[in-house]
């Protein structure tokens, strides 16, 4: 039980710890929890294209049955996010999805999605983590049933119809496209190209086939793991590149001219093609779902949320159309919240992970590959970045990782709290924002942020500036700063 931690995106290990009696209790805390919470609702059980993930999910199908919930069992390995649409759209009381995301082969991981869809936020975690327990069976005649499912259909007919809503023809301009599409072996495959041809788009594809060794590169969309995805872009044989991670919920956008888009460039244009689109504020809920459950109305105001660590260009980008931006801590599930509490528009994290209003609040990266092959059928990403930078200013921003044990994190930020500079790379201090580690803003608008990583032992560095060689050395200064604190 003590080797059973929840972080920012819930419980992933490697499989000399990730094991299925301990599958089991998470399980059996999901479905104690469920129950004292009063839902009797059916839950979705999904899973990623990793080798044991297939089994974990019946692991906890089984524990779920055995405490008298009905399962719907995902019948292949599905996208987190598709999985979270399936909770809203059949009315389920949660789901549990087996996915370690991005991280290597030797990984794996589970997570907890409530009836909403959107992230669990802490306070639901820590419900879950007190009723870690080993599975205590009901008798069989309360036992639930296990039935086998496709998500894939109610899932590509909200992402259709929502674009339809923000682009009423932009399936048209989609059909002039030629996209490749790299799945990384992951779970996207099926899903992301397939909704990308049924809008229109001829599909070029790279690593669609299960493999689940990831063909040797963790599911991570870096440009050291794009490089072919690249070249085909930059030879002309495609318009445009996408690519999923492992489990589908972020994507990568790439450009002729950029190579690997910034997915803080991919944010602020997403964000100002959204607020140019009238349809965008009067989106309908996903197939006739409540408004309840997905936290939003159909009257919203044009304002983004974002992480504390992702580009101001989407505060330019707000101040120009008179917008608000709301700043989160790193998780989306604070995304979430916020996007519930302010009926914003959009929210969005530096790492790919985005949604709209209007789709269920968790991050999903098969919808927004759609909503990307619109925005480059109506004006190439290439132009619209240039255009964006024209206009609001050229922004550079890059991160880097230290190494630091998971319980040495508390006591590095203890250190740096006591440490503060008055100065970065020589320029001053104005003020210091501590939603989520320190972040450090500077006089000359550029700002640096150390945070300890939700989800793997190292502590992470940030820097925004104007150009490279100012991020460069925020990132230098930065990371020696910390260092000499692990």
């Amino acid at each position: 039980m003590d080797e059973i931690s929840f972080g920012t995106d819930g419980w992933r290990a490697t499989l000399d710890t990730f094991t299925a009696p301990r599958v089991r209790m998470v399980g059996q805390a999901v479905a104690t929890y469920l129950r004292d919470e009063g839902e009797t609702a059916p839950v979705a059980v999904g899973y990623d294209a990793r080798e044991t993930s297939r089994g974990f999910a019946e692991e906890l199908a089984r524990v779920l049955c055995a405490n008298g919930f009905d399962v719907v069992l995902s019948e292949r390995d599905c996208p987190t996010p598709v999985v979270a649409h399936a909770i809203v759209d059949r009315e389920l009381a949660g789901s549990l999805v087996v996915t370690a995301s991005h991280n290597p082969p030797e990984y794996n991981g589970v997570k907890f999605l409530p009836s909403d869809g959107a992230p669990a936020l802490p306070a639901v975690m820590d419900a879950i983590a007190d009723r870690l327990a080993e599975p205590a069976p009901l008798p069989e005649s309360a036992h639930g049933t296990v039935r086998r499912v496709d998500f894939r259909e109610s899932h590509a007919v909200a992402a259709l119809n929502l674009l339809a809503s923000i682009a009423p023809d932009a399936t048209d301009t989609i059909g002039t496209l030629t996209i490749a599409y790299d799945a990384m072996c992951g779970s996207g495959r099926g899903f992301t190209d397939a909704l990308l041809e049924r809008a229109g788009a001829s599909v070029e594809r790279r690593r669609c086939e299960r493999d689940p060794d990831f063909g040797g590169t963790p599911p991570e969309p870096a440009p050291g793991n794009l490089e072919e995805l690249a070249r085909t872009v930059r030879a002309g044989d495609a318009d445009l590149g996408i690519a999923n991670d492992g489990d589908a919920d972020r994507l990568a956008v790439v450009t002729p001219d950029r190579g690997l888009l910034d997915e803080n460039l991919f944010f602020a244009a997403l964000y100002e093609w959204l607020l140019a689109h009238e349809g965008a504020t009067e989106a309908s809920t996903p197939d006739g779902a409540g408004d309840d459950r997905q936290g939003h109305t159909n009257r919203g105001s044009g304002a983004a949320v974002r992480t504390v660590s992702t580009t101001y260009l989407v505060d330019r980008v707000a101040a120009a159309h008179g917008e608000s931006v709301h700043e989160v801590p790193v998780g989306f599930k604070w995304v979430a919240e916020a996007m519930a509490e302010h009926d914003a528009l959009v929210g969005g994290e530096e790492s790919g992970g985005f949604t709209v209003r209007g789709h269920v609040r968790e991050k999903d990266g098969v919808l927004v590959a759609l909503l990307a092959a619109a925005m480059h059928a109506e004006e190439s990403f290439d132009d619209r970045i240039d255009r964006l930078l024209d206009t609001h200013g050229t922004i550079v921003q890059d991160k880097r990782s230290v190494a630091c044990p998971d319980p040495a994190k508390g006591r590095v930020l203890a250190d740096l709290e006591a440490e503060i500079p008055d100065a970065v790379a020589g320029v001053a201090v104005d003020d210091v924002v501590t939603a989520d580690g320190f972040k450090l803003l500077l006089a000359d608008g550029s700002w640096l942020l150390v945070r300890p990583s939700g989800t793997e032992p190292v502590m992470r560095v940030y820097a925004e500036a104007a150009d490279r060689e100012r991020v460069d050395a925020l990132l230098e200064a930065g990371t020696a700063l910390v260092e000499r604190l692990v």
